[in-house]
């Protein structure tokens, strides 16, 4: 699966899923990437360096 925040490929069973109450579904790898989701963080280094990488 790949995380709907920082778009890292995870195997299926590690990561989170998070329902949304309008019933968007987010594929998150880790808790923090879940907490940065929620306080709707976009501009955060390792999230950037993850891009450069690929």
């Amino acid at each position: 699966m790949k995380c709907s925040y920082c778009g890292k490929e995870y195997s299926i069973h590690k990561g989170l899923t998070l329902v949304k109450n309008d019933g968007t579904v987010k594929h998150l790898c880790s808790g923090k990437c879940r907490k940065n989701m929620l306080m709707k963080r976009r501009k955060v280094r390792w999230i950037k360096k993850a891009k450069k990488k690929k």
